[in-house]
């Protein structure tokens, strides 16, 4: 099984590893994925990033397309967790990085699953929720969501009965990618420094609670 280039941030020697899959439309080094990385490798984490075919293949072509199919998407989170190893392992990431890692979690035997940002429906599609997997997940979750993101915000998710095992950590007017409204008061730079904080307390309490 190919296992994608592995971009690392962080001590090799820290207690649990977190890989982050970016969202369908952005690359691994865009300034949410670079800022949540090195934001978490500043408190001791060790995070890995790497990209699906179709967004390395951006890379050398220069053309646009888009995401690979299912099956691919999670053949390649397979090879990033087996080359990795599941045991010390929290997977996840932006939207559709964080959801496809979601459907492997409990399958996988990782330790955590962690979403920034995540694509409950389809945009513009409420009434078709992607949440039957997160209704009985084991694997200990956190998502990050903004109050305002439109594949699910604040008015809706909370009734969706997820599982126990799923924590939700809701930043302040955040759209899909946190970023907040000018009148809100708040920054997007304030709401990215306060998901860094939440994953990184996530990652702690995990790692003290060991299996």
């Amino acid at each position: 099984m190919f296992c994608p280039d592995l971009l690392i941030d962080g001590p090799d020697a820290a207690p649990l590893t977190v890989a982050l899959a970016h969202g369908a439309g952005a690359a691994m080094d865009t300034p949410f994925m670079s800022a949540f990385a090195q934001g978490l490798a500043g408190h001791g984490c060790r995070v890995v990033r790497f990209e699906f075919p179709y967004m390395a293949e951006r890379r050398t072509s220069g053309m646009k397309r888009p995401p690979d199919r299912a099956n691919v998407l999670q053949d390649t989170w397979r090879a990033v967790i087996a080359e990795l190893g599941p045991e010390r392992l929290v997977i996840g990431g932006k939207s559709m990085g964080g959801r496809v890692a979601s459907l492997l979690a409990d399958g996988a035997h990782v330790r955590g699953l962690v979403c920034l940002g995540y694509p409950f429906h389809a945009m513009g599609k409420p009434d078709q929720p992607r949440i039957e997997h997160l209704l009985e997940i084991a694997t200990p979750t956190l998502i990050l969501q903004g109050t305002r993101d439109s594949m699910g915000g604040s008015d809706k998710v909370p009734g969706y009965g997820l599982s126990s095992a799923v924590h939700l950590h809701w930043l302040e007017d955040g759209d899909h990618g946190f970023k907040p409204r000018k009148a809100s008061g708040r920054t997007e730079a304030r709401n990215w420094a306060e998901g860094i904080e939440a994953v990184a307390a996530f990652l702690n309490s995990l790692s003290q609670n060991r299996p």
